[in-house]
């Protein structure tokens, strides 16, 4: 049918069939019947929201809001095939050409409908993607409506619609690797963004200035953009792609601040994955961010500093932590579970705080006492910890804490790790110290290097096959951790032995108390009248029960020794038998990269456990 002028439009239902058909074909994968001339001006009048012929007054309200969502859904799709498939490129063309469709869309961002500022806002963002791909530009009309929205930044659907609109071009150019026409986006943006996040990132009204909602959308625009840093590298330095990091304090007082509590979690993962170098490894791009460099260690140092001033003017005793939901609402009994509270919300603070740590003591002062500074912040965390701890999980050896925490999350365990190890090796380069009281004082703070890894493969039943899958694997920066962890062991295999004897202390102290209370006679209720014979007897039994202590005392000892020496066989057994399965894999050049670096350190393990007086 011919689709007549805007002074003879066709009534609701010919107008709702023509659209149906044209969105059957999409789905079909044929072409409508209708021309692409006809196409484009039923979208675009449905867009526009003109009143169909022949409609009452009292249906057009109704019919225009119908027609705008299958407009605006129409609209979308056609914008998908054409990316998927090179079809309908002359009904786009039409549209954001000859019929200027843009300055129609972006006008609907303003609409107090939810449904249908979302669906412009959708529609824009796939437009906004063609015009970028297909010429190489910024749609003016859209640039120009979130410049304007930035600039007034009155809450509303509008506001909500821009942040989300350029959210999505962002994330979609990311996964993309577009690396110009980021960069040409975020510089469109980058004056007025930074503005308006100097407007309303205050630490003074960080709540009053927004919803909930709107907050949340603009910290995955940030994320988006910080990401997009990542992606550009050094060529583009963006003042807009460093706003997590300029207005950190901002951020960390909106995790105290706000009173919705999932607002307090996306920022607190927002400014974990900012430290971490991962912005937006929600949306699949952590293949996407492992292929690129990361931005100069400078800019998290500031992160970090703003974390560690936050936290000594007492930040972590206004964080708070709900207990976990589940699918449906449903809570998690704690009866098996270590720690009470959201996992998620305890790994970030975690992590936040760990690698603001570790970042500070790169760049510390020479002379200062590092180990005492830092081991104010471990005991900071733990206390933060002990708040959600479980009354059946009590925690008598510190370093237990990261593997209790990250025990089900493999990346963020591999951060926790890897950032301990950093923070324990700058502590003992600035202490000089390496004697038994240091290690000590290194398990009392929870960084102990060799508890951690034995703790590790704890978890793992000592099996090789799962460490070898974190080699292969991407996903953590497991293979950085390992090398340099067995580095520090080649050359401390006393300290190794030491956390073997620690943890198996720890792990039989119950089982060794049980023991000795088998001989307590000496507590017995019994109040028989004494006599000459009876204390010949007392003096016997006495006697008897002393040995009794002592034989027991021997049997743990003996025990305990035979505990060490397995957890130390098992532990280098297990490394041996990486070793020769990653030996095998490269002789026939099945490893994804040369680990003759890592085969040696290997070997050079086994070799010290071979002359080690401990080995059975």
């Amino acid at each position: 049918m011919d689709v007549p002028d805007r002074t003879g439009l066709p009534s609701t239902k010919e107008l709702f069939s023509c659209l149906t058909d044209c969105h059957q074909s999409l789905l079909t994968g044929s072409s409508p019947k209708l021309s692409d001339h006809e196409v484009g001006r039923l979208i675009f009048c449905g867009v526009c929201g003109q009143e169909p012929g022949g409609d009452t007054q009292e249906g057009a309200e109704s019919s225009r809001w119908e027609l705008t969502c299958l407009s605006l859904t129409l609209l979308k799709k056609i914008c998908c095939s054409v990316s998927d498939r090179s079809l309908h490129a002359d009904i786009l063309s039409l549209l954001l050409g000859h019929m200027d469709l843009m300055p129609q869309l972006v006008r609907l961002f303003q609409e107090e409908d939810q449904v249908i500022s979302h669906l412009a806002a959708q529609s824009a963002s796939v437009c906004v993607l063609y015009l970028l791909e297909t010429s190489g530009t910024v749609s003016p009309a859209w640039q120009e409506k979130c410049v304007q929205v930035f600039s007034s930044s009155h809450p509303g659907p509008e506001l909500d619609a821009c942040l989300w609109s350029l959210t999505d071009v962002l994330k979609k150019l990311l996964k993309k690797s577009h690396q110009a026409l980021l960069g040409d986006v975020a510089a469109a943006f980058d004056g007025s963004l930074t503005a308006f996040c100097s407007k309303l990132l205050h630490e003074d009204r960080i709540e009053e200035s927004w919803s909930g909602t709107t907050f949340c959308l603009l910290l995955d625009l940030l994320e988006a953009l910080s990401a997009s840093g990542l992606i550009c590298g050094a060529g583009v330095c963006l003042t807009c792609q460093k706003i997590p990091i300029s207005h950190s304090a901002a951020l960390l007082m909106a995790v105290s601040r706000f009173s919705e509590y999932f607002v307090k979690k996306r920022t607190l993962l927002l400014l974990k994955r900012v430290l971490l170098q991962k912005p937006g490894e929600d949306w699949s791009l952590e293949g996407v961010l492992s292929a690129v460099g990361g931005r100069s260690s400078s800019d998290r140092r500031v992160l970090a500093q703003s974390v560690l001033k936050a936290v000594a003017d007492g930040w972590l005793h206004s964080v708070q932590v709900e207990d976990a939901v589940f699918f449906g609402g449903a809570r998690r009994g704690r009866e098996n579970e270590g720690l009470k509270g959201d996992g998620t919300m305890l790994r970030a603070v975690s992590l936040v705080l760990l690698k603001s740590v570790e970042l500070h003591l790169q760049t510390g002062a020479e002379g200062t006492d590092s180990a005492a500074e830092v081991n104010s912040y471990l005991q900071s965390l733990w206390s933060f910890l002990r708040r959600w701890r479980a009354a059946q999980a009590e925690v008598t050896h510190a370093c237990s804490w990261i593997s209790l925490l990250f025990g089900e999350q493999d990346d963020d365990l591999m951060e926790a790790a890897s950032a301990s190890l950093s923070i324990f090796l700058s502590c003992r380069r600035s202490s000089g110290l390496e004697d038994h009281a240091t290690m000590e004082a290194t398990c009392a703070s929870g960084c102990n290097p060799h508890c951690h890894f034995l703790l590790l493969l704890q978890s793992l039943s000592f099996d090789h096959s799962i460490l070898l899958d974190f080699l292969i694997s991407s996903e953590t920066c497991f293979l950085e951790y390992f090398v340099r962890y067995l580095k520090y062991l080649r050359g401390d295999w006393r300290g190794f032995t030491a956390a073997c004897k620690a943890l198996s202390d720890t792990h039989g102290s119950e089982a060794r108390s049980r023991g000795l209370r088998l001989v307590e006679y000496d507590s017995s209720d019994e109040s028989s009248e004494e006599t000459p014979e009876r204390d010949k007897l007392s003096g016997s039994t006495a006697a008897e029960v002393k040995l009794q202590c002592e034989s027991v005392s021997s049997v743990a000892a003996v025990l305990l020794d035979q505990d060490v020496c397995r957890t130390l066989d098992r532990a280098v057994s297990c490394l041996s038998d990486l070793r020769e399965v990653v030996t095998k894999l490269q002789v026939k050049k099945l490893f994804p990269y040369n680990p003759s670096s890592l085969l040696k350190l290997l070997a050079a393990v086994e070799n010290l456990h071979q002359s080690s007086p401990l080995s059975l």
